[in-house]
């Protein structure tokens, strides 16, 4: 079999290089697939779909309506879940009410869920992920927005809990929140996608039954290096719909989307 050349995109948050490694480090057979691996923040990422520039790519699963003409969901590699939704902070004792606050990029879930959930706050300015929790520390914004390892160690600093997006949603829907996909180019011959795709659940499976196979090329990426700190990610964001979303899944998709 002639090998696929195939331009892949993720971020370098541990959820992906968890899911990916098998894959990026051959630890599996990759069924004829050579793949060019680029890391992206989950923004930039979100602008290279709308761009088309790769042809598989991790997006928020908010731009899933803008990209659909061009990209296919994949039924493995999503970020999707109970309990794992963003965070709403604010700096510690303040009691104004949220006018002004950091988000981790216009397109993305997290956007989303504050316009949603919260349509009073009336700016939420776009700005790369691992500075908000410190911009709204110096009083740069009324709160913030935190994803991926942010919410994790917000406690550390002069911040407090506002609400659990995740949280707020699940309440609202009864269903999983859907924050980050796996899409494909329907440039893509199907079948190759459909390839790709039995090979990125093989390379879960794999994650999930070697767990700390990962750990090294993990920590070359991540933001936060305490083991504790990165397990709680994985657990958080890797699960049962990330190896295949399932109806429940795919109700929880629909549902963010329209």
């Amino acid at each position: 079999m002639q090998n696929k050349s195939v331009r892949l995109a993720i971020s370098p948050c541990p959820n992906d290089t968890f899911m990916f490694d098998a894959i990026i480090n051959r630890r599996i057979d990759l069924d004829g697939f050579d793949i060019d691996v680029t890391y992206l923040d989950i923004e930039q990422l979100n602008a290279a779909a709308l761009e088309h520039r790769y042809d598989i790519t991790k997006c928020s699963t908010a731009i899933l309506g803008a990209v659909g003409d061009s990209y296919a969901l994949l039924d493995s590699g999503s970020a999707l879940g109970r309990g794992n939704g963003p965070l709403l902070v604010r700096r510690k004792g303040e009691t104004a009410p949220l006018k002004r606050i950091a988000v981790p990029g216009e397109h993305t879930t997290a956007n989303r869920l504050v316009k949603t959930l919260f349509p009073d706050i009336e700016e939420r300015v776009p700005m790369l992920f691992s500075e908000i929790a410190e911009a709204v520390e110096r009083g740069d914004f009324d709160g913030g927005v935190l994803i991926h390892e942010g919410r994790f160690v917000y406690h550390k600093r002069n911040l407090e809990l506002v609400a659990d997006l995740g949280l707020e949603w699940e309440a609202r829907v009864g269903l999983p929140l859907p924050l980050g996909s796996i899409i494909a180019s329907r440039k893509m011959d199907g079948d190759v996608r459909k390839r790709f795709e039995a090979l990125l659940r093989r390379s879960i499976e794999y994650a999930f039954a070697n767990p700390m196979a990962s750990r090294d090329f993990i920590k070359q990426h991540a933001q936060e290096l305490d083991d504790d700190v990165i397990e709680k990610h994985i657990a958080l964001f890797v699960n049962v719909y990330s190896v295949t979303l399932g109806d429940e899944g795919r109700r929880a998709v629909e549902a963010l989307l329209y």
